[in-house]
């Protein structure tokens, strides 16, 4: 039987011609991927991500009109089944953050390798989250932990010894089904307990708990 699984689409956001040219070389020669769209700067994105609806934006963090910030919630809002993420050059890790705040499902160094992009497209189109550990250094290196006194002190003294574990292995890029093998659950367990920690923690998804981890000290520092 023939594989009648459809390609994941990507729309790349990128002013620079050659940079450009070289991701959509790099995409095209993946079966799995399927580039339909190129801009270089805003107003083409917003356009091109409405009338494509693409499963995926690579989206530049500096344009030729801007910076991108404002950009990723309107990419959104335009096509809410499409995850944007963000190639950065940039070591700042305010700017990061603020990415990440934006919207962004996740974040490439544009020093890493190419088989680094394309497993950050795969893992983000799976429903993930993608910040590489060379990054993540950076985002958080100006967070501290949480005082005694810090309001969510509480909510972290809350989390079960299990939930803590389960916190950590979400900081290494763990998907529900390695974690519940890694802690011989089954995966509807695992789904059990992130709920409960999303509830006390007050966050969303994964992405904003792999943020508020990393600000305060439940998982290990990036080496």
């Amino acid at each position: 039987m023939s594989d009648t699984k459809k390609p994941i689409r990507a729309l790349l956001v990128e002013d620079h011609l050659v940079l450009r040219t070289a991701l959509r070389l790099l995409l095209s020669s993946q079966s799995h991927l399927q580039v339909v769209g190129e801009a270089a700067n805003r107003p083409d994105a917003l356009q091109l991500t409405t009338s494509e609806q693409p499963d995926i934006v690579l989206l530049d963090l500096y344009l030729e009109d801007g910076d991108s910030f404002e950009l990723i919630p309107q990419l959104r809002a335009a096509s809410p089944q499409t995850s944007v993420l963000v190639l950065t050059g940039t070591p700042e890790a305010q700017l990061q953050r603020r990415a990440i705040s934006q919207g962004a499902t996740g974040l490439v160094s544009k020093t890493q390798p190419a088989e680094v992009l394309l497993e950050a497209i795969d893992r983000v189109c799976a429903g993930e989250v993608w910040i590489d550990r060379s990054l993540l250094a950076s985002v958080f290196a100006e967070a501290t932990p949480a005082k005694t006194h810090d309001p969510v002190a509480q909510n972290i003294a809350s989390l079960t010894e299990r939930e803590r574990e389960i916190i950590c292995l979400i900081g290494e890029g763990l998907r529900n089904k390695e974690i519940a093998s890694r802690l011989f659950l089954s995966e509807r367990t695992v789904h059990n307990h992130l709920a409960s920690v999303f509830r006390k923690l007050g966050v969303g998804d994964r992405l904003e708990l792999a943020v508020f981890a990393q600000r305060n000290g439940l998982v290990p520092p990036c080496s």
